[in-house]
């Protein structure tokens, strides 16, 4: 069963305390093992995918093919129902619409010490893609992924994905004919990750990495931080819905279901200041499980990570929300604006009754890809910007270096550092 707390308890505090500390992530000691996969790849290269291939998924990439051609991504978009096709066209389109609004601009300009300024944005060279396959193969993610490194304006997209006894989910190369993906390679896990980073004979390397992944595929984006970029260290999925009584509990229990199927450890959590409500959702949950083809994994969840909690009234939901910091965020109620705005913490915030998070993950626009595990604190979603880079740019002349160069050149010789201060002060005689 869920948790089940109130803000009158008088354990409450403590209780909810726990529930935010809680880790969710994987509980495997990945590390070690991860660490050896990088070495391997790094040392040696094809035949280290080749043998971890073998094991792991079970077919030979010189047989089935180490990449998947334009050929095979063709015929997958006109093997699909039309209605899926339209779906994908839709969200894609929504998709870069939306993300075509975050480019940033260039600056240019002259200051009052007569100083040149400016910042030049360019994307990055290359950039490598993680889809999933197997039992999470999800071409929502992949066009989430690949339309905000198109819209940057990245040159080379590079795909990896596990391909199980070397089959792939067509909906997944579907998404990749549309999305315009040329290069797709049949490896995944960690070793997938080390050879978009280090580079093989085969697999050109790349400067930033994104994409979900397992346990695995997330330690080694850690371990390659550095080597390469990349969007963020992504734990399991979690939902928070505030929501008054005046909601339908089994649309309410379905958003919290909507997360809870994703992974056993993933988290859902409904704030409600109606007990009655309350009951009411939690008997629909009950309800609805069963139902579901996910069920084993949604009860596993719901029960382990699952929670409801009473609040005397929605603004007192809202300071618990925050040191939450959830992923996803849904504020159930007529005039969600009042609550939203005392939002500080969260990856995506869903604002109505009529705005179900599952829209977010497929065609509404923004990205899905969010921070997990109270990263939100700190950190984005995924967005134009993980694939470009600032440079600055400054011009001076002689009046210019003249206004603020003396000024460089006492703090340079403050921090002990005479070359420093001869660069600038030289250009001052």
């Amino acid at each position: 069963m869920p948790l089940r707390l109130s803000t009158t308890d008088s354990d409450f505090p403590s209780a909810f305390t726990a529930l935010v500390d809680a880790r969710r992530e994987a509980d495997e000691d990945v590390s070690r093992d991860v660490t050896a996969i990088l070495k391997a790849v790094r040392a040696g290269g094809d035949a280290a995918l080749a043998d971890y291939t073998q094991r792991f998924d079970r077919h030979d990439l010189n047989v089935s093919g180490w990449s998947v051609t334009a050929t095979e991504t063709r015929a997958a978009l006109d093997g699909i129902s039309s209605e899926l096709r339209d779906a994908l066209e839709l969200a894609a389109a929504r998709i870069t619409a939306y993300h075509e609004k975050q480019k940033p601009q260039d600056s240019d300009g002259v200051d009052a010490a007569g100083v040149r300024l400016g910042a030049r944005w360019s994307a990055v060279d290359a950039a490598g893609l993680y889809v999933p396959g197997g039992r999470a193969a999800y071409p929502s993610s992949l066009l989430m992924n690949v339309i905000p490194a198109k819209v940057a304006g990245v040159a080379r997209i590079a795909m990896v994905t596990p391909t199980p006894g070397g089959e792939i989910n067509p909906l997944v190369l579907a998404a990749a004919q549309i999305a315009g993906i040329e290069e797709i390679w049949r490896v995944g896990g960690a070793q997938a990750v080390a050879a978009l980073a280090y580079g093989t004979d085969r697999v050109r390397p790349v400067d930033v990495i994104t994409g979900p992944g397992n346990a695995w595929v997330a330690e080694a984006k850690r371990q390659l931080y550095g080597v390469v970029g990349i969007d963020m260290v992504a734990g399991p999925s979690e939902i928070v819905v505030v929501a008054d009584g005046r909601n339908d509990p089994e649309w309410t229990a379905a958003d919290l279901l909507s997360q809870s199927e994703h992974d056993p450890t993933s988290q859902s959590i409904l704030f409600t200041d109606d007990a009655a409500f309350a009951d009411a959702v939690a008997a629909a949950v009950e309800r609805q499980l069963p139902a579901l083809s996910t069920s084993a994994v949604a009860r596993t969840s719901w029960d382990a990570n699952g929670a409801i909690i009473i609040v005397r009234d929605l603004e007192e939901a809202m300071p618990l929300v925050n040191a939450l910091a959830p992923e996803h965020l849904e504020l159930a109620v007529e005039d969600p604006e009042p609550l939203f705005a005392q939002v500080r913490h969260a990856g995506s915030v869903f604002l109505g009754r009529m705005t179900p998070e599952a829209v977010g993950d497929y065609v509404a626009g923004p990205n899905h890809v969010l921070p997990t595990g109270r990263r939100a604190r700190f950190s984005s979603g995924l967005s134009v910007l993980d694939f470009m880079k600032r440079t600055s740019f400054l011009s001076l002349d002689r009046d210019a270096i003249g206004a603020i160069g003396p000024a460089a050149v006492a703090l340079a010789q403050a921090e002990g550092l005479p070359a420093h201060a001869a660069s600038v002060a030289l250009r001052l005689s």
